[in-house]
């Protein structure tokens, strides 16, 4: 339940979606009241001809033509207004007590910058398996989904920490999109803190869930070199071999599935040769 002090925290939800023309799917989200009782900020990827509109002050809407995931959040991060953000999709389902487990959070870690939280999926069994931590590193940030994350926008604002447009859905490399986000945030001396408790629900298929896709082991590729150079060559060989150990890989798709990944290394360094990316320790 609510804390009487968490009661001055302003919460707004960025929703991230396309080619929507009604509101309908806010009802899905929030099953236990209306949508209108919320702040939220949605990000409609659209065309001029199917364009989103709020009968709701509190609701409201950017109708973007633009394409791709990193995109619409950083679009959601320039036109929040509220002192908590928490990024959404439109596929989720909150718990009835989101709002205040993320408001009581940042009442008990006053230090936090960001916060994740967990979900579950549709069988109610947690997302992920979670670590066991009070605080961020840059090894435990890889368990956070984009969903269950909450921050305050001014810190944010004011270390320019944005999403690369270059990872995530509809970007060269389709995945990784929160992991570098909360990588640069901690490369910008953000307080990154773990909160061990649901706040929604999500499906039980994810894009990222699909790990040895050969878009997604092109992208991971990307992001070994980002962060670790020539040894991504070996690092990408360990990361085949604990997919197939964990029976998500076959052992006659290793060398196949390395050359996909190699490409994502040549495409990556062609971004960085072109002063379309920048490495990061």
């Amino acid at each position: 339940m609510l804390s009487t002090e968490s009661k001055d925290i302003n919460i707004e939800i960025l929703i991230s979606t396309v080619d929507k023309i009604s509101m309908s799917f806010l009802e899905e989200m929030f099953p236990f009241s209306h949508y209108s009782n919320y702040n939220i900020l949605i990000v409609n990827q659209t065309t001029e001809s199917n364009i989103l509109a709020s009968d709701y002050k509190c609701v409201r809407v950017v109708n973007s033509f633009k394409k791709g995931l990193s995109i619409s959040r950083n679009i959601a991060l320039q036109n929040a207004k509220l002192d908590i953000c928490l990024l959404a999709d439109d596929d989720i389902i909150y718990d009835k007590y989101f709002e205040e487990t993320i408001k009581d959070a940042f009442k008990k870690n006053k230090e936090a910058d960001i916060i994740s939280f967990q979900m579950v999926n549709s069988k109610g069994l947690l997302y992920n398996k979670y670590p066991n931590i009070s605080r961020h590193n840059k090894k435990t940030v890889r368990t956070a989904n984009s969903v269950v994350i909450a921050f305050k926008r001014k810190s944010i604002i004011k270390r320019s920490v944005m999403f690369n447009t270059n990872f995530g859905l509809g970007a060269i490399f389709e995945t990784a999109d929160e992991y570098l986000f909360l990588r640069s945030a901690l490369r910008n001396n953000l307080k990154i803190f773990f909160e061990p408790k649901v706040i929604l629900k999500h499906p039980c298929f994810s894009s990222g869930k699909a790990v040895s896709s050969d878009k997604i082991i092109f992208a991971r590729s990307a992001v070994f070199y980002k962060y670790n150079g020539v040894l991504t060559y070996l690092k990408l060989w360990h990361h085949l071999f604990l997919l197939l150990k964990s029976n998500d890989l076959m052992f006659n798709q290793i060398f196949k599935k390395y050359y996909i990944g190699i490409q994502g290394v040549k495409k990556y360094r062609t971004l960085l040769k072109n002063g379309l990316e920048r490495r990061n320790s």
